[in-house]
């Protein structure tokens, strides 16, 4: 496929993803099984469901990009693509399973390394998160903007709890899924979002965007810049803060950084 202007593909992914979220909505009321894929990371049978029917409408949209999901296989022909889409079907599976809203469906169109249009359909919250690269972020047809925070103390966190060292912060409700938390960035309704410890491309890829086009400074646990379709898709953690924040939050996490990342 020639290459289109990401914005140009973004009305048809959220379409999609859409879709996606419709079916899993209609699974969540009848039912579905559950088992965990390794101790502690539940799957449902819905998760693979969402997954098929998304790698089918996306592969529709560019069959020329290369596919990167949660629930598939990794495939390594991808690394020789300079398109990839970056799926998960059920972000927040643990939410989905108890019957919570903090889950949704996450797609992202990556090319060159970096995300380019990027969908977070979250239904049980009727919501509908977007961004094209260089076109700014919407959050149920609304544009996004981060805080204009500027001290680290008081500043708001998505989490169940504050370690020690961070009881300077504000704990603010904290959906299961990742990048719904990193959209609260996005929206002005936390102001740092921060994990230390190995993570995958497919929980963050659609939510970075997202959070960078309302504004936010994104970048891994030590500060550096995320990279996508890497040979492991993973990154050693993410940090999503309000812009005026984020040196200081780099500084914080440092030495937690390291010994976490071992």
């Amino acid at each position: 496929m020639p290459d289109r202007d990401a914005s140009d593909l973004l009305p048809a992914i959220a379409a999609s993803a859409q879709e996606a979220g419709a079916l899993a909505m209609r699974r969540w009321d009848e039912g579905f099984e559950t088992w965990d894929k390794a101790p502690g990371h539940p799957v449902c049978a819905v998760d693979l469901e969402v997954d098929a029917l998304l790698k089918a409408r996306l592969a529709a949209i560019d069959p020329d990009a290369a596919w990167l999901s949660e629930e598939t296989v990794d495939d390594p022909v991808r690394l020789g693509k300079r398109r990839l889409w970056v799926v998960d079907p059920i972000d927040g599976t643990r939410d989905y399973i108890r019957r919570r809203i903090g889950w949704c469906v996450s797609v992202a169109l990556v090319e060159d390394g970096r995300p380019v249009a990027a969908v977070l359909a979250a239904p049980a919250r009727d919501e509908l998160w977007s961004a094209a690269l260089g076109g700014g972020a919407v959050r149920n047809g609304v544009a996004l903007t981060v805080s204009a925070r500027t001290e680290l103390a008081g500043s708001r966190a998505p989490t169940d709890s504050l370690p020690r060292e961070d009881r300077d912060l504000l704990a603010v409700a904290k959906p299961n899924s990742i990048a719904l938390r990193m959209a609260m960035v996005a929206a002005g309704e936390a102001d740092l979002l921060a994990t230390l410890r190995w993570g995958n491309e497919w929980d963050i890829a659609a939510a970075v965007l997202i959070a960078q086009e309302a504004g936010a400074t994104v970048t891994d646990a030590f500060g550096g810049r995320l990279d996508f379709n890497t040979v492991g898709a993973k990154a050693f953690g993410v940090l999503a803060t309000a812009p005026g924040i984020h040196a200081a939050a780099v500084e914080r996490l440092a030495e937690r950084a390291a010994r976490a990342a071992g």
